[in-house]
């Protein structure tokens, strides 16, 4: 099929407005152009380390900031937005509860595809190519919805939409379409703020819009390996992600829409998440990112998480005895950090005796 002749104006107009009608909270467009700023960025912190190991955008930098490395021809990027905003359920009482960040609180990027998958089609029907990215390591999206205009860029290098905060997951669909593009970017909305400095529980914003990756709980939760002993009592309850930045951000607050839909899963139960079969874990959890997908990265978060929580009873007692016994190291280390947290002092003697030395230096912490 060939291209249909269109007036520029008008066709991004009615792709966007289809975008809208279709779930999307915010849409906007910006060139296919090298995303400069954002690579620069990308090079220098890796170069320096705030990375942290993580992958995604940061494993190949010239590809994540070019829309082109994936459509050759592509001529505009549209970035849509879909809000993440729900109340929160109560904390329960009776069980140790470990909490979830809200993005994951349910799969919001099922329906971001949707409003994405709408425009494409839409495209696609005009004669033009298009390709959706969400969730995906192709594209910087936030880079690409600030240069489309959506928001700004917070201190803690969250977009922030003007009158609606933070709470959102961000898509992209490149097309060889030629849109109008937004006129300038959102001015900065932070001005002399800086709660989300204050707010972080392990100062992990050295510089405004600069996580240090080495210290943010939500990439720590997710990278393998032992977790850092000195911000594992900062973790406190979460066992996946983190929204301590967020939450004390002022638009957030001032001006989040919540959304009125079905209850999420907020809190685990952690003992329950520390029982179950690790084909069970996946079949709840796989939609997290769990590296290697294995179920003792979670497990590891669970057992801190545990530690954190305050709550001795016979379940816990159980639990913890069982990993303490377990051929896992890793699991091990987190679960006589756990019981000395707890001050389990029943357990004292045989952490003492472990063959791994993390684990016997929980005795003397």
């Amino acid at each position: 099929m060939g291209v249909v002749s269109v007036d520029v104006a008008e066709f991004t107009t009615e792709v966007l407005e289809l975008g809208r009608s279709s779930g999307l909270d915010a849409v906007g467009v910006a060139s296919a152009d090298v995303l400069a700023r954002a690579r620069a960025e990308l090079i220098s912190r890796k170069s320096l380390g705030l990375h942290n190991g993580m992958k995604f955008t940061y494993k190949n930098p010239v590809r994540s900031t070019d829309p082109r490395a994936s459509m050759p021809d592509a001529a505009s990027v549209i970035v849509g937005a879909r809000s993440y905003l729900e109340p929160e359920p109560d904390r329960p009482a009776g069980y140790a509860a470990g909490r979830i960040a809200r993005y994951a609180w349910r799969d919001h990027y099922a329906p971001l595809r949707d409003g994405l998958w709408a425009m494409a089609r839409h495209l696609r029907a005009a004669g033009y190519k298009a390709v959706v990215f969400a969730d995906d390591n192709s594209m910087v999206d936030r880079e690409a919805a600030y240069q489309a205009g959506i928001g700004w860029f917070g201190k803690n290098a969250n977009l922030l939409l003007p009158g609606q905060g933070s709470y959102f997951v961000l898509g992209s669909v490149v097309t060889s379409a030629v849109l109008a593009s937004a006129n300038a970017p959102v001015a900065d909305g932070c001005g002399g703020c800086k709660r989300c400095f204050d707010g972080c529980p392990t100062n992990a914003i050295p510089a405004p819009g600069v996580i240090d990756a080495n210290r943010c709980l939500a990439w720590l939760a997710q990278k393998p390996g032992i977790f850092p002993l000195e911000f594992r009592a900062a973790l406190g309850t979460r066992i996946y992600g983190c929204d301590a930045c967020q939450e004390v951000c002022p638009p957030n607050v001032r001006f989040g829409r919540a959304v009125d839909r079905e209850a999420p899963q907020v809190w685990v139960d952690l003992v329950d998440l520390l029982t179950i079969d690790d084909d069970t874990l996946i079949e709840r959890h796989g939609r997290w990112y769990i590296a290697d997908r294995e179920p003792r990265w979670v497990r590891r978060n669970a057992l801190l998480a545990l530690g954190n929580a305050g709550i001795v009873n016979d379940d816990v007692r159980k639990v913890l005895a069982r990993y303490l016994d377990a051929p896992d190291d890793v699991l091990r280390v987190h679960a006589a950090w756990a019981a000395m947290s707890l001050g389990l002092e029943q357990f004292r003697q045989q952490i003492a005796a472990d063959r791994h030395p993390d684990v016997r230096a929980e005795v003397n912490r």
